[in-house]
């Protein structure tokens, strides 16, 4: 009897699952018919799933431990996704343009972290009222902003490779400032939240953020010696993608557990580590594989799976407006300005701008952390829900115009 429950967890599981994959695929394929790209008609799958009785409150809620540990585990799935999108960017990866524009993807990610962060908080103070520096509420716009810092390479880069973009300059230009602007970001984050609580500690964020890249080089350049001779030894050979996958995985781990960043950002560097192997395009594919099948779609279906817009009323909802607006807004501006400046032509800018525009799981972990220590109240998570809706859903639409033209 005791197994029961676990049985018809699994059993749940294979069923959501098996509606997610379908859902999600048949929707994708839909909406790029009429010229959309397919991971907006996931997204609005995700949405629509939530009319199912097992897939409302996604994500908790549920008094059904069944239903519970159904979703949890597909949450978990949805996570495995984005490391994979993420690695596979990063075997994409073209090492000398990455090199290249290394300097110019720095300054575009500082614009498109602090115009962002200043815009939002002026925006939160017009709603809550003008008020002195150091105050709690002063301190609350600063996290509202805080969260508009943060960028979803994901989607973009999912975009871009549909589009097959993610190897020119522009899209070179958008992998690598969205890197560095979500490692900008949770310093940023974590300067906001230990001054407002005067717990302090970004100064050794900063030093765990710098350690990490010494390691991922370092450890990085070892493993890349290691895999070219393996490669020459064994070319094609189906362990090569495995170990690669093996490796992204520690690196995804090792850079949330011991440095604080993204696990996507540690997913990320260990396939920039692999670009350069004969065999990387033989391991980008095989990855490939197993991410468009199952686990992207997942993911973004996810996205409309975790909103919940029933709480919102006319004056979270004029917040909620302004907060997608500014959010939009503030990184064209931020991002397309300092590309101009930087020698992009006005078109490449505005690319650049809309690429840098999208937010994902990275600013639901800020609010999430926000939430969590007391920034502000429960209510002003369904913006950022909506944000993330919302620029998740336009920012395909729109660069894929955008490199029409």
């Amino acid at each position: 009897m005791s197994s029961l429950p676990n049985t018809e967890i699994i059993l749940q599981i294979l069923l959501s699952v098996g509606i997610i994959v379908i859902a999600a695929k048949f929707l994708g394929t839909q909406v790029k018919k009429i010229g959309f790209p397919v991971v907006a008609g996931q997204i609005v799958a995700g949405l629509l799933l939530r009319f199912l009785p097992f897939f409302q409150n996604f994500g908790g809620g549920e008094t059904s431990v069944i239903y519970r540990e159904a979703n949890q585990f597909i949450t978990y799935m949805s996570e495995i996704g984005v490391i994979l999108i993420m690695y596979s960017a990063g075997l994409g990866t073209n090492l000398k343009s990455l090199i290249k524009s290394g300097f110019k993807a720095t300054l575009i990610a500082c614009c498109g972290v602090f115009v962002p962060l200043f815009m939002g908080a002026v925006m939160a103070l017009c709603f809550w009222g003008f008020v002195g520096f150091g105050t709690a509420k002063f301190y609350q716009a600063m996290f509202i902003g805080t969260i508009l810092t943060a960028t979803s390479v994901s989607i973009s880069v999912a975009t871009l490779k549909e589009l097959g973009k993610i190897k020119t300059d522009v899209g070179q230009a958008i992998v690598s400032a969205a890197i560095i602007d979500d490692v900008i970001g949770i310093v940023v984050l974590t300067v906001v939240l230990g001054v407002s609580t005067g717990s302090g500690g970004y100064t050794s964020v900063i030093l765990k953020t710098i350690l990490f890249f010494i390691c991922a080089i370092v450890f990085g350049y070892i493993i890349f010696r290691v895999f070219r001779w393996y490669d020459t030894k064994h070319p094609h050979s189906r362990r090569i993608p495995i170990y690669g996958l093996g490796i992204a995985f520690i690196y995804a781990f090792a850079a949330e557990k011991f440095f604080g960043i993204a696990d996507i950002t540690g997913a990320y560097i260990a396939g920039v580590v692999f670009c350069s192997l004969t065999d990387a395009p033989y391991m980008e594919q095989k990855i490939d594989i197993n991410s468009y099948m199952i686990f992207s779609p997942i993911f973004f279906a996810c996205i409309g799976l975790k909103t919940d817009l029933s709480g919102m009323d006319m004056s979270l909802l004029w917040f909620a407006l302004a907060f997608v607006i500014v959010g939009c807004i503030s990184k064209i501006i931020g991002c397309s300005g300092i590309s101009r400046l930087l020698g992009f032509d006005w078109k490449d800018s505005y690319r650049i701008g809309l690429g840098m525009m999208v937010r994902g799981e990275v600013a639901l972990i800020v609010a999430q952390k926000g939430l969590s220590v007391g920034m502000v109240d429960s209510k002003y998570f369904a913006p950022v829900i909506l944000l993330i809706i919302v620029s998740s859903m336009v920012v395909p639409v729109l660069l894929g115009k955008a490199f029409k033209d």
